[in-house]
């Protein structure tokens, strides 16, 4: 009796969609890690995890349960040039499973080998791109926010050839969707040299159907559709901006329609706080800095609108209209979800009793945080311990001038005692709302450096402590530390 059984609802459409592929094989396949709740939540039998069969299926050696591998094809604009077709390039989708919760996953091999959308690539990943997705798909999990998981690590036992020679490995990703804005803009390319066949509507009534079926009872399905897509995305960039993450390469292949979080290439975490900050070391002129995702995610909503324009409205102009009303929600939607969270993090109310306003509060506090260079996440943390009955000192000296930092708490006081939230909750709140541990970028580096020469223990030890990234841990105290100078990471690439 099989542990689990695939199922293909994607592959049921036509096969202009994917490519049917064969993973490669691989010589001495190991299992790094494999993530055992979400397993489990998925059908998986707890003694096969750890099985040959279990490593050959997350290897791609051998595939097993009903398991069969396509190649999605989509297209996007990456850096905002347009690229008509990407696609897959080193990804295989095996399969979908239902998880306890009655929700239909994907389960997809990365770094699986070549594709028909390989463009000259040889398809493999490395072990640092692998352990890096790992360790931020789970923390982002644990963070809460929506996003992509890990299923399993493997080692392949091959060198792959990048600027130097690397060890392989195999990363099996989990996600509710893969179909990207990507998806849509390609299949509306296609539309247009074939009007009398609407790829673009069998995707939508498939989105629609495996993720959206309220859509369907709307008299118009596929407004609702783009409606739901883009307020998703304003409320996933919120919670990215709100723990100071930087996606690093905003492509409209990098942006599904599940909204949740994909691609963990060259992203990171800010240590200390600026609005332009950029890690991407192919992000030249910061278009996808922190300040800049929210108008990136409307601008590549608007593409996603184009695609979706003969689905709108029967008359083109009438369809622009529509879809510039609904686009248009976005950064209202956003704006609302950003303020709301901040309004946690910090105990205060989004009503201030006051001449000034939780927002105009937060942009203040924004420019005092880059002139006086504070860590993000250790400023909100210490205030946190503040509204919890700790001493200021820790929180001033956070600030390069301390007479900054008691000028700003001056005022956040004065707020806090307004507030109309004020309760004992409100610090129980900011507990919740205000990371302890976050992955670092000197972290993953040094998890990454570790595995390279063959040593998981770091990567272990970085993932058992994201996931309980609220939590105190009094043994893990240098988890919470800002790197020193000499570890500071201020370029991440993007790894394929």
């Amino acid at each position: 009796m099989p542990p689990i059984s695939f199922e293909h609802s994607y592959a049921e459409l036509p096969d202009t969609f994917y490519s049917s592929v064969q993973p490669d094989s691989v010589p001495t396949p190991e299992l790094i890690k494999v993530n055992e709740p979400l397993a489990e939540a998925l059908g998986f039998e707890t003694d096969f995890l750890h099985s040959e069969e279990a490593i050959n299926l997350f290897s791609g050696n051998k595939l097993c349960c009903g398991a069969d591998a396509i190649a999605m094809a989509y297209a996007g604009h990456q850096f905002g040039g347009w690229s008509p077709q990407l696609g897959d390039g080193r990804a295989a989708l095996i399969g979908e499973l239902t998880d306890l919760n009655d929700v239909r996953y994907d389960v997809q091999l990365k770094g699986a080998g070549r594709t028909p959308y390989s463009r000259g690539g040889d398809g493999k990943a490395g072990i640092g791109p692998v352990l890096r997705e790992y360790i931020l798909s789970e923390a982002m999990a644990a963070l809460g926010v929506p996003t992509t998981r890990a299923l399993a690590a493997v080692s392949t036992g091959e060198m792959i050839m990048r600027e130097e020679s690397l060890p392989g490995a195999v990363f099996t990703r989990v996600a509710q969707s893969h179909v990207r804005v990507g998806t849509f803009q390609y299949f509306a390319s296609l539309d247009y040299n074939e009007p009398k066949n609407s790829y673009v509507k069998t995707l939508a009534d498939y989105v629609i159907d495996r993720h959206y079926p309220d859509a369907r009872e709307s008299e118009t399905p596929y407004q609702a559709l783009l409606r739901s897509i883009t307020l998703r995305q304003a409320e996933l960039i919120a919670q990215w901006m709100s723990l100071g993450f930087i996606h690093g390469v905003m492509n409209t292949d990098n942006m599904q329609v599940v909204g949740e979080t994909i691609d963990y290439g060259p992203c990171a975490f800010m240590d200390v706080f600026h609005p332009e900050k950029k890690f991407s070391s192919i992000d030249r002129h910061g278009r996808y800095a922190w300040n800049n995702q929210p108008a990136i995610g409307q601008w590549n909503l608007s593409r996603l609108a184009e695609a979706f324009l003969p689905l709108l409205e029967s008359d083109e102009d009438a369809a622009i209209k529509t879809a510039e009303d609904i686009i248009g929600e976005f950064m209202p939607h956003f704006h609302d979800r950003l303020l709301n969270i901040f309004a946690l993090k910090t105990g205060l109310s989004t009503e201030l009793d006051t001449e000034l306003s939780l927002g105009e509060f937060m942009q203040k506090t924004f420019i005092t945080m880059t002139q006086q260079k504070t860590d993000f996440t250790l400023f909100f943390r210490s205030l946190t311990q503040l509204a919890n009955g700790g001493e200021s000192d820790k929180f001033i000296t956070l600030f390069e001038d301390p007479s900054a930092a008691n000028e700003w708490l001056k005022e956040w006081e004065n707020l806090f005692n307004k507030s109309h939230s004020h309760t004992t909750d409100q610090a129980e709140q900011m507990k919740a709302t205000n990371p302890i541990y976050i992955p670092r970028n000197h972290r993953v580096e040094q998890a990454i450096d570790a595995g390279l020469e063959g040593d998981f223990n770091v990567f272990h030890e970085l993932v058992r402590i994201l996931y309980r990234p609220y939590d105190e841990q009094p043994d893990k105290k240098k988890y919470e530390s800002p790197p020193q100078q000499h570890e500071e990471v201020k370029q991440t690439f993007c790894g394929t």
